[in-house]
């Protein structure tokens, strides 16, 4: 027995060993990413319910060798466009079980269409191609090949690429892949809509209606980070996907992401509830910016009592005019009524209770783990990663101060009744946006409560995000 042989052949095939592999340095990257979002979701507690578990998918799918999640899978199953995905990372075929690399794929079907061989293909881009090296530069190159029509190729990689089921996924995949079906599916965030819907109160939406038009100005920061990720270069679906970070509500920002952009999935779902957990510090500013201390200090009248009926009714009526007016909503409002429908009933404790705790905490725990598991080094560690973050603050920044105007305009026309500052509460994130609102409007008067009455354009912001996927989900699915 070759005991040394045998040592070494373990030490190769370790973990460690994939560290001194080329690029194994982003993977140590992401661990200590993986450690430092640990620290904040821990000791600061910052979104923690969440952050911890997508945190601790960062660690896991960084692990060289764990092989518990396989972004070659997921890019052959989510692409429709080969050449997106040659463009990114090689296609994964069941059929013949491996990878092929970008350079393979691409002399297939450059000789499939044009009538040469592999080999001619090859050693022409190896002629045109001889200084750059690369294969965006073997796609310029593909321009010139004699007979070549790009419709045509892409009626052939229709033919020779094999889409993936999930059922193949569960056969080839590791456990984060079979956990991650949950997100492409869109089960996940549609779940946690449901318990939000459980332990949501509508009554500060019905009894003030004006209340939606705060929700809907809050969402202005989607439509300006979405322009703002188009001209730096991001494709219309990728837009959509980093502007509904604006909408403060992670498992929106999740389902429109896994839809439109799934290869983004990672750094949208860390910046959305990274900065979820730094409204206070977000918003606080810009609220004092854009506001006067007349207007903070204004004491909002207490509203009109609503009734159990009106209750009962609202989450019925919303979900078929949202639904009907925009299609691709009726995952997220759907589920979203249906969880206020069984807390309002009276009649429905059990299931109400089961959607707010144990369904909920469930979900959670599969959702953040399987997140985490997107943001795998070679991805993640890029120059798009940045744009996202900075792109993310401003759809934050942005959506409050849409908020904020539309409530300075509300206070102008009602003669200053209502105070501006629940124009900032638009944004999605419940209670925590409504708090801060409360907050700033006490510092300017102590005995001013403001939390019922930011609670309306806070819950008006989460039907208001969710119509805005749906729109994006729309305009780009």
């Amino acid at each position: 027995m070759d005991i040394l042989g045998t040592l070494s052949g373990l030490v190769m095939e370790s973990g460690f060993a994939g560290f001194f592999a080329a690029g194994g340095w982003k993977n140590l990257v992401m661990i200590g990413i993986a450690c430092v979002l640990l620290y904040l979701g821990i000791a600061k507690k910052f979104e923690p319910l969440l952050l911890v578990g997508i945190a601790f998918g960062v660690l896991l799918t960084n692990v060289p060798g764990a092989g518990l999640y396989h972004m070659g899978i997921w890019d052959a199953y989510i692409y429709e466009c080969p050449y997106d995905a040659v463009n990114d990372y090689a296609l994964y075929n069941v059929t013949e079980g491996r990878a092929y690399t970008e350079e393979e794929y691409l002399y297939y079907i450059a000789a499939r269409v044009s009538g040469h061989t592999t080999e001619q293909i090859e050693g022409y881009f190896e002629a045109q191609s001889e200084t750059e090296g690369s294969i965006a530069a073997d796609f310029q190159a593909l321009v010139e090949v004699p007979g070549f029509d790009f419709e045509a190729a892409n009626e052939i990689a229709d033919e020779v690429i094999t889409e993936l089921s999930f059922t193949d996924i569960i056969h080839h995949g590791g456990l984060l892949d079979i956990l991650y079906i949950g997100v492409k599916a869109g089960l996940y965030p549609c779940l946690i809509f449901m318990g939000i819907g459980a332990m949501t109160d509508f009554g500060p939406l019905i009894a003030r209606p004006s209340s939606m038009l705060l929700g809907a100005a809050a969402q202005l920061g989607v439509f300006l980070a979405m322009f703002g990720a188009i001209l730096l270069g991001f494709t219309g679906p990728e837009a959509g996907s980093i502007g509904i970070i604006g909408g403060a509500d992670g498992p929106t920002a999740i389902l429109t992401t896994s839809i439109l952009a799934p290869h983004l999935l990672g750094p949208i779902a860390i910046a959305a509830y990274s900065y979820m957990a730094l409204i206070p510090m977000i918003q606080k500013p810009l609220m004092r910016a854009f506001t006067t201390e007349k207007e903070r200090k204004v004491k909002m009248e207490q509203a009109r009592p609503v009734s159990k009926t009106e209750k009962i009714i609202f989450p019925i009526v919303v979900a078929t005019f949202v639904i009907l007016l925009i299609p691709s909503t009726a995952p997220l409002i759907g589920c979203l009524m249906f969880g206020n429908l069984l807390k309002e009933t009276g009649v429905t404790e059990r299931l109400s209770d089961t959607a707010q705790n144990g369904l909920m905490n469930i979900v959670t725990l599969f959702l953040g783990i399987s997140v985490g598991a997107t943001t795998v080094a070679s991805r993640f560690l890029s120059l798009e990663t940045i744009k996202i973050v900075i792109l993310g603050v401003i759809a934050f920044g942005f959506s409050t101060i849409g908020g904020l105007l539309v409530g300075k305009l509300m206070y102008k026309l009602s003669g200053g009744k209502i105070n501006p500052l629940i124009g900032s509460a638009g944004v999605s994130a419940v209670p925590m946006a409504a708090r801060v609102s409360q907050d700033v409007g006490r510092e300017a008067d102590p005995n001013n409560f403001l939390l019922m009455h930011a609670m309306g354009p806070n819950v008006a912001g989460v039907i208001g995000s969710a119509i805005a996927a749906g729109f994006l989900i729309q305009l780009f699915g």
